[in-house]
């Protein structure tokens, strides 16, 4: 199973048109809001299933704050970030993280691609798709094969 994650793309149409021709080929888009409205856009290119959160410039009173998946068998926490003090570090998550008993947290809101493996714990940020602060702009993807879990991060 292939996942990709993105976040914070921010109504960025060019952005979301380079991404577009990477994503094609996945199981499962991730988005992790900021700004939700842009799922829309994405669907003309992806024909997948898309999961989603609202970030902290999301105010759609349909889409979660955080959500806890079970995908290929492995349990996924997602989040934006902001409600877990994130810019300041992942403590909060990963609390968050063993109360929920996620296999995978997944998370947004600084710009900034990272991916931290902790406990038996993925920590994932797949930085900013339109406005990164580290860089080329970025998305991650998650290969899951059994038990075995393989987060990369993709710069374009």
């Amino acid at each position: 199973m292939r996942i990709g994650v993105i976040s914070d793309t921010h109504r960025h149409a060019s952005s979301i048109d380079v991404l577009a021709g990477k994503i094609k080929t996945l199981d499962v888009l991730i988005h992790l809001g900021d700004n939700v409205d842009d799922v829309a856009v994405i669907k003309k290119y992806y024909k997948g299933r898309i999961i989603n959160v609202k970030g902290n410039c999301d105010f759609s009173a349909g889409t979660p704050n955080d959500r806890l998946e079970e995908i290929c068998g492995k349990k996924f926490f997602l989040t934006h970030g902001h409600r877990y003090s994130v810019k300041e570090g992942i403590f909060k998550l990963k609390y968050k993280a063993l109360e929920t008993g996620a296999d995978i947290v997944l998370y947004g809101h600084t710009h900034i691609a990272k991916i931290d493996y902790e406990e038996g714990i993925w920590y994932i940020n797949p930085g900013s798709a339109a406005e990164p602060r580290d860089g080329a702009p970025s998305f991650a993807i998650i290969d899951i094969n059994g038990e075995s879990i393989d987060p990369n991060l993709i710069r374009f």
